[in-house]
């Protein structure tokens, strides 16, 4: 498999769980503000969209979207227990964090990335991403992972997107649950390694 990736980008998710889940994979580089992969190929020409990540298998076909492709990975080696069983409340619940993840804290912190973002507008995301971020901190005082006592490709997913806190001066102290939480995944041989790999340790 192929995971074409943009460093510390959302696309580090799935690259911790081809690390959590042991599968063979080939990292390919994707400079998004040329459109082209490190081999010179239009990105476009693999994901129309234009955006990480996008995963090619083995027969060629590409996976897009995040919390699919992770879903995708956790599937291949059930036996890790990076996702429950397919058809489980639990696995329902996974997808509950997945979507809340990705439409309550990536596009919210994605904005404060975009140049043209209005400065009057950022105290209004960053009091709802507080907002979001009281509902994760609770759960996370009495449980290791998000699902519970297991991690899984949930964490993989939330891990990325706080860790770019500090890279738009968002302040997670207010929340030592999620500061806590960041230190345990972080020392996952699967994170360390994949951190390393693109080049953010």
């Amino acid at each position: 498999m192929k995971l074409y990736y943009t460093p510390g980008a959302c696309s580090l998710s799935p690259h911790i769980t081809l690390c959590e889940a042991g599968l063979p994979y080939e990292l390919v580089r994707v400079d998004l503000q040329e459109g082209k992969t490190e081999d010179g190929r239009d990105y476009r020409e693999i994901n129309p969209h234009g955006y990480i990540p996008a995963l090619e298998l083995d027969d060629g076909q590409i996976l897009l979207e995040g919390p699919a492709i992770v879903q995708y990975l956790a599937d291949q080696v059930p036996e890790k227990g990076l996702a429950p069983a397919a058809g489980s409340l639990e696995r329902y619940r996974l997808q509950q964090w997945l979507n809340f993840i990705s439409s309550e804290l990536h596009k919210g912190f994605g904005v404060f990335f975009n140049p043209a973002f209005p400065e009057d507008a950022k105290a209004v995301f960053t009091g709802l991403l507080g907002q979001r971020l009281d509902i994760l901190a609770p759960l996370l005082e009495s449980q290791d992972w998000l699902m519970g006592d297991t991690f899984t490709v949930v964490d993989a997913y939330l891990f990325t997107v706080l860790s770019w806190s500090p890279m738009i001066d968002f302040d997670l102290s207010p929340w030592p649950s999620l500061t806590r939480y960041q230190e345990r995944v972080a020392a996952r041989t699967s994170v360390q390694t994949a951190m390393k790999e693109e080049g953010l340790i």
